[in-house]
């Protein structure tokens, strides 16, 4: 088989995701990379000996030995480098959230199209086990016909991750009830089989805004413990501008007429996601996230209240980041470009996705008026179809 030759544009935080596609023995090799800081581009030189590295992601994007690329940059360049890698011809793994805005999805998308490239978006909690299992007793009717679909997000960290760097400005993000809820907005569609019509946003900075200690050149997370900073309020070197609510949550009506609501917090002391899902039958709830005695309980009898279900499913992780996601989803991104085929995630829900969580933004924004989905143009609805 010939070999796959990749490059990565990107090559910290979620760059690392890639890592995962360099299988020489396999035939798949990390052949190039683009990244601004010099330093980080010699380190991954001197890992996977690639044979071209630079500091301009267009450099790379030339190059004809290269058939594939990974997009793992921050939020607001992603709809610039996904239509110029697109322009290019080259098949395309681009991080999640699609844009920061639905114009921007919608110009991914018509680029691919006319480029007849593959374009592949990285919402890889489809992939965790624990929701898996949640589809899988769905589609079997373990709940009867879905109705409702609620998640919670508790963002533990959110003050390490969000608040010293360039998430903290609603420029490079539009905001995090964008950037985080992504991805549980793309579940919860995916649970309950439909897209978002309508979406009323509520929410604030209520916590982060009240910290004066900014820092110019804040740390990374990396430098930056995240177990010693409790509470709060206690947090320091916060990045210049910050300006994203740290609270948000949003209700969802979706277009095959089940509801749907979200919450998001950014200074929990623990980090999870849980979701219910609550059918004609029964319910579902997760409880953990992948780690050592997830389970998802289900009810599916009239009860008083019963904590631990009528069944306790497990739901453990596999080996791998994000509960074995990780190397799952950059699997399939790999066998797509090599033979095509079916693929678990969808550029058509990662658009409506980020859409729900655009227009849930600028609702929360503007005293909580209701937004209605701008359709997507049906000649791409059709096409990605």
């Amino acid at each position: 088989m010939k070999e796959l030759r990749i490059g990565l544009i990107g090559v910290t935080g979620r760059g690392v995701l890639a890592y995962h596609a360099h299988r020489p023995d396999d035939g798949v090799r990390l052949a190039a990379a683009a990244d601004t800081d010099a330093k980080v581009l010699a380190e991954f030189k001197t890992q996977f000996q690639p044979d071209f590295v630079t500091d301009d992601y267009r450099k790379l994007l030339a190059r004809d030995d290269v058939e594939a690329v990974f997009i793992c940059t921050p939020d607001f360049l992603h709809e610039e480098m996904a239509v110029a890698a697109l322009r290019a011809g080259k098949a395309v793994y681009l991080e999640k959230p699609m844009a920061i805005t639905i114009e921007g999805c919608d110009r991914i998308l018509r680029a691919a199209r006319d480029a007849r490239a593959r374009l592949y978006v990285g919402h890889n909690m489809r992939h965790m086990p624990f929701i898996l299992k949640m589809k899988e007793l769905i589609d079997r009717g373990a709940i009867g016909e879905v109705k409702v679909g609620w998640c919670r997000h508790f963002v533990g960290y959110g003050g390490d991750f969000y608040y010293h760097d360039w998430h903290a400005d609603r420029r490079n993000t539009t905001g995090l009830l964008l950037q985080k809820a992504t991805h549980d907005i793309d579940v919860l569609h995916w649970l309950c089989g439909g897209y978002s019509q309508r979406v009323v946003g509520m929410g604030g900075l209520t916590v982060y805004g009240q910290i004066q200690d900014r820092d110019p050149n804040p740390k990374t997370n990396a430098q930056r413990g995240v177990f010693d900073t409790w509470p709060p309020l206690s947090i320091k070197g916060l990045n210049p501008v910050v300006d994203v609510e740290d609270v948000s949550m949003m209700l969802m009506e979706l277009a095959n007429g089940v509801f749907c609501s979200y919450q998001q917090c950014h200074y929990t002391p623990d980090y999870w996601r849980n979701y219910t899902i609550t059918g004609t039958e029964g319910r579902i709830e997760n409880f953990g996230s992948g780690e050592e005695g997830t389970v998802i309980r289900l009810w599916n009898k009239k009860t008083v209240y019963k904590p631990d279900g009528d069944q306790a499913i497990p739901a453990l992780a596999t080996e791998g980041s994000h509960g074995g996601a990780d190397p799952n989803i950059v699997a399939e991104f790999v066998r797509y470009v090599r033979e095509g085929g079916k693929v678990s995630t969808s550029p058509v829900a990662a658009r409506y996705s980020v859409a729900a969580g655009v227009l849930a933004t600028e609702s929360l924004r503007s005293r909580n008026i209701p937004k209605d989905m701008p359709p997507l143009d049906p000649e791409l609805a059709a096409y990605f179809g």
